[in-house]
């Protein structure tokens, strides 16, 4: 398998003409091996357009909507970012590339080790990995200037949102079911304001459900 012929075709296929045009983002990318983020036999398919399957429920976002998130989240390189639910790490390494420092946050103690050994692998040293509830953040280390979710949620909660740096962006995708939509968060003078970005078709993040509501 080659595997840089692979992730050349990704970033020609799927993320440029997805209207991503930070070249940034489009270089982080470029530079990472997904491969070694997913089980060792999903790596043939790597760098196929759609989430793959982690275990425990858990799913590597499809490269173009990762792409678009953290294009509009307009990461800088002297940006704090959080990663809630960041898995084997993929998506926080792709974030390290872009931002000064990033604060990842894992509950799944297996993900958590694949993280740890990949960061180490790829020799990863601005980001700070954290065993934790998804849903609580890290506020120890907060305020962040830019925050990813990374997968679906119902609705983002109230912990996360006051984690938010004044002028932060907050990236994810809102639905309880299909079709989900992309959001950007940013706190504007002390007020939350949001703005749908796309469609995106991306699995649910554990511990972020939220019941429906009554109807009469």
């Amino acid at each position: 398998m080659d595997y840089a012929a692979a992730r050349l075709n990704m970033v020609e296929c799927q993320i440029r003409p997805n209207r991503v045009v930070d070249e940034a983002v489009v270089a982080a990318f470029a530079s990472l091996p997904r491969e070694r983020f997913v089980p060792v036999p999903l790596r043939g398919i790597a760098y196929v357009d759609e989430d793959l399957p982690l275990g425990n429920d858990r799913f590597l976002m499809e490269p173009m909507v990762l792409a678009r998130l953290l294009e509009a989240a307009a990461v800088g390189p002297a940006d704090i970012a959080l990663d809630v639910g960041c898995a084997t790490g993929y998506s926080a390494a792709v974030l390290s590339r872009l931002a000064n420092t990033v604060v990842a946050v894992e509950e799944d103690r297996d993900l958590l080790a694949q993280a740890t050994a990949n960061f180490a692998a790829l020799s990863i040293d601005n980001i700070a990995l954290l065993e934790a509830p998804l849903a609580q953040g890290s506020p120890k280390q907060a305020p962040y200037n830019v925050i990813l979710i990374d997968g679906a949620v119902d609705e983002v909660p109230k912990a996360l949102l006051d984690q938010l740096a004044e002028g932060g962006r907050l990236v994810t995708v809102l639905g309880r079911s299909s079709p989900r939509r992309a959001m950007l968060i940013e706190k504007i003078g002390g007020t939350i304001a949001r703005r749908p970005l796309f469609e995106a078709a991306v699995a649910p993040l554990p511990g972020f459900r939220t019941e429906p509501g009554f109807v009469f």
